[in-house]
């Protein structure tokens, strides 16, 4: 089962509401208010790059996948997308205030090189920010026994050429590019509520369409109820530790 690029959008969205407050400090304290250009590296459907539009003078999106960018236009028009290589950007030294992705280094084959194109593009002095890479090394699953469903996934994601434990590297991709660190963090941990139903049920949309073929639909049905249940009762953890990092690029 894949999933459609509505369902992807709203995965897209989900993700961006749990990197909120982070990627509003960083946004902050990077001077988004103040730069001329900004480019969202692996944009996807344009969540952020809509975002951001507001606020900078010029924003740009990129992504690998034609589809994602043929709904960013119509769903988050302002923004200039276009189709690209993170390892390759199309575009001149030295051009952009501030270059970030969210949710994209896991999936890069050469993440210090995706890293140094986006340093070379950014302008002196501008801000290259890491939003947001998760690391399933670290993952936690509360019953115990939702613990192989996060086994699972992790290995479905593998398979699928994700980079699972990138989070923990951040700092070190920040250096190898040749960029000065600013800071390096992991987003809280805080829980106040459930998830909601949709977002409940489009979490497991997702797992559902990683685990095509691994694990029987009664399987999944079977953890879906505990994980259910667990969320009822306040007992469920679900934690998967994802990292930022903000670097600079040197003056000269």
């Amino acid at each position: 089962m894949s999933l459609s690029v509505s369902a992807w959008h709203r995965r897209y969205q989900q993700q961006a509401g749990w990197t909120f407050t982070i990627r509003q400090s960083l946004f902050a304290r990077a001077g988004l208010e103040n730069a001329r250009r900004v480019l969202d590296v692996g944009c996807g459907t344009g969540v952020l790059s809509a975002e951001v539009a507001g606020k900078a003078q010029a924003v740009y999106g990129l992504d690998l996948a034609l589809e994602p960018l043929q709904f960013a236009r119509h769903a988050a028009p302002g923004p200039a997308y276009t189709r690209g290589d993170a390892h390759w950007l199309p575009y001149r030294n030295d051009c952009f205030d501030i270059v970030f992705c969210h949710f994209l280094l896991l999936w890069v084959a050469d993440p210090v090189r995706a890293a140094a194109e986006m340093k070379r593009v950014t302008r002196p002095g501008g801000s290259v920010l890491l939003l947001a890479e998760p690391d399933y090394g670290g993952r936690i699953d509360y019953p115990s026994e939702l613990a192989r469903l996060g086994s699972l996934q992790a290995e479905a994601l593998a398979r699928q050429g994700a980079s699972i434990n990138t989070g923990r590297r951040l700092g070190e991709i920040l250096g190898r590019a040749g960029l000065q660190p600013l800071e390096t963090g992991l987003l809280g941990g805080q829980w106040t509520s459930p998830p909601s139903p949709e977002d409940w049920e489009n979490e497991w949309t997702v797992l559902r369409a990683d685990l095509q073929g691994m694990v029987t639909s009664a399987e999944l049905d079977r953890l879906q109820e505990i994980d259910r249940q667990a969320w009822q009762a306040g007992s469920r953890v679900l934690f998967v530790p994802t990292f930022y990092a903000w670097g600079r690029k040197p003056a000269n």
